[in-house]
């Protein structure tokens, strides 16, 4: 598995120097937010780019963002050597949060990564940058994650990796273990939690996620995956109500009509 680590890591480095090479343009903006998926992905991109063409943006909620998630952030751009900006997001959320009225909704707290997605975007904007994505296969195969939020990005570096593989190669980069074990958070809100809010682990999506690939179906799923059918049932469809997500917006063709 590390000689296999060893050679994806070289292959995505490749792929972040050539993607941002081709679109002329002089960097990254990364949000790190103290998880090992954008640590990940601010180690690449430092490695790949220079880590003076990387600009990290640590997003903080007040009363929601715990602080070792910040110092964390913090400390991995003090080990790639990237220059970053702390932005508390609070103030961007209140005047939303105070006309909605129903801060509890999930739509509501979809607002949070829609807000960090405008961070990223203007200061990509302002000095040239890209927006790396930091989602993983997993998630994104799932929809786990906002529309226009923490997907709006313009390339997705470990988008073909299953959330075990991205601790893997964490691993392999040397991401600091403390933020390499910790249970994954979005954030959302105090004490949610990935695994809770989707109620199934990372290792059993992942499991039932490689067996679909292999165009299992649910009994075979189970049975090889050790995982009940009720989960399964669960992550297909999962998977098959969020592909909206992962597509273009569709458009009525009518063309034929009008030519």
């Amino acid at each position: 598995m590390k000689e296999d680590m060893g050679k994806v890591a070289e292959h995505i480095k490749n792929f972040i120097l050539n993607f941002v090479e081709d679109s002329g343009a002089n960097g990254v903006v990364v949000g790190v937010s103290g998880g090992v998926d954008s640590a990940t992905v601010a180690f690449l991109c430092a490695e790949a780019l220079g880590s003076d063409r990387v600009l990290a943006l640590i997003m903080p909620e007040r009363g929601v963002t715990p602080t070792e998630d910040v110092e964390d952030a913090k400390e991995v751009c003090r080990i790639k050597g990237i220059d970053y900006k702390v932005i508390e997001i609070n103030p961007f959320l209140e005047p939303f949060l105070s006309t909605f009225r129903d801060s509890e909704s999930i739509a509501a707290a979809n607002i949070k990564p829609r807000v960090r997605m405008i961070l990223n975007y203007y200061h990509a904007n302002k000095t040239n940058r890209l927006v790396a994505g930091t989602g993983n296969r997993s998630e994104l195969m799932v929809g786990y994650f906002t529309k226009y939020g923490d997907g709006g990005v313009d390339f997705l570096p470990i988008g073909d990796l299953y959330k075990t593989e991205v601790l893997e190669l964490a691993r392999h980069l040397g991401v600091p273990e403390r933020i390499v074990t910790k249970k994954p958070s979005a954030r959302l809100w105090s004490g949610q939690t990935d695994e809770g809010e989707m109620g199934i682990s990372y290792s059993e999506l992942d499991a039932v996620l490689k067996a679909l690939d292999k165009g299992m179906g649910v009994e075979q799923i189970s049975t090889s995956t050790g995982v009940s059918p009720e989960k399964v049932k669960k992550v297909l469809k999962m998977v098959d109500e969020s592909r909206h997500k992962r597509e273009m917006p569709p458009v009525a063709a009518v063309r034929d009509l009008l030519d």
